[in-house]
């Protein structure tokens, strides 16, 4: 079966549910990634993203998760530079999109909320549409948000796809499931108030056809700190290497709660700084219980405690 979210409220359940496999994982939330698990008696469970979200990476690290990486990308995908500038260079930023509009590519430009109304110092999509007709006008110009009805979505995107769109102002409804090879170029506007892994999936959306393709990451006024902090996204196309300065900037969250962010309850060790060294148990660890999975050995009996009682108090906070 496969399906959307709807999924978690379907309690007809699914007989003899053995593999659930949960796609764009970082648009679930713990307690609905749990739910879809309790459909069945301890199924498989496959979790797919390009970027993981901090609870999942440190779930990765202390040895709840194993981990299987893509490192490359499927044939014929034209390689993607990402830039940070700051915001006074809006106006070169315009000029290049057009300039790669005028050889028949086609761009997107983001913005984090669809009206001005919502946060007054952040730049908003509806508004600044009016200003994108006007600067790359004639080329034809269309907005996509949220709020507008699903049949005028899906005419906006289908005239996109259909390449009678050149520029398609957006939020970020159009971080998964949009396919447009001719799209070349990414512009987000506030970049800082995006999150790394939000921005590295909606890179996601350039770079799909064989030509080159360029992301323009536009820092707001006063968000000069947050440039380094995007700079990440400059160095690196690699999903785990984005998600660690994630975690190290938004901690882990609670491992046996539902906080998907936060500082975790870490005495000594530190999950960016010592991932090296939490391999190496985690596989010491696999090793012994392989050997001796009920920890019966005199040599182990000492560490039967430490494994019990975690899943004791882990099990009664499921319950």
């Amino acid at each position: 079966m496969v399906g959307t979210h709807a999924l978690l409220h379907d309690d007809t359940g699914i007989e003899r549910l053995g593999l659930v496999v949960i796609d764009e994982q970082h648009k679930f939330g713990v307690l609905q990634r749990a739910r879809l698990r309790q459909k069945a008696v301890a199924p498989d469970v496959l979790v797919m993203t390009a970027t993981p979200i901090p609870r999942t990476l440190a779930m990765s690290l202390f040895g709840d998760l194993d981990v299987s990486e893509i490192d490359e990308l499927p044939p014929g995908r034209g390689p993607v530079q990402t830039v940070v500038r700051e915001h006074e260079k809006l106006a070169e930023a315009a000029e290049f999109v057009r300039a790669r509009l005028a050889r028949g590519r086609q761009a997107y430009i983001v913005y984090p909320v669809i009206d001005a109304a919502a946060r007054a110092e952040l730049k908003a999509a509806a508004a600044e549409f009016q200003q994108w007709s006007a600067r790359l006008a004639p080329l034809a110009v269309g907005l996509l948000h949220g709020r507008l009805a699903p049949e005028e979505r899906e005419r906006v995107l289908s005239e996109f796809r259909a390449g009678r769109i050149a520029a398609l102002v957006s939020t970020t409804v159009i971080e998964v499931g949009i396919d447009v090879p001719n799209a070349t170029v990414l512009l987000v506007e506030n970049a800082e108030r995006f999150g790394l892994a939000q921005l590295h999936q909606l890179r996601g959306r350039i770079g799909r056809g064989s030509h080159a393709s360029h992301c323009i990451l536009l820092a707001g006024e006063g968000a000069e700190e947050s440039v380094e902090r995007l700079r990440v996204l400059e160095r690196t196309r690699d999903g785990f290497e984005i998600a660690a300065e994630d975690l190290r900037l938004r901690g882990a969250g609670d491992l046996l709660g539902t906080a998907q962010s936060g500082l975790p309850p870490l005495r000594i060790g530190d999950l960016v700084r010592d991932a090296a060294l939490m391999g190496r148990a985690k596989d010491l660890a696999k090793g012994i219980l392989t050997v001796d999975p009920g920890l019966e050995r005199p040599e182990n009996q000492h560490l039967r405690p430490l494994v019990v009682e975690p899943m004791t108090l882990e099990l009664s906070r499921t319950a």
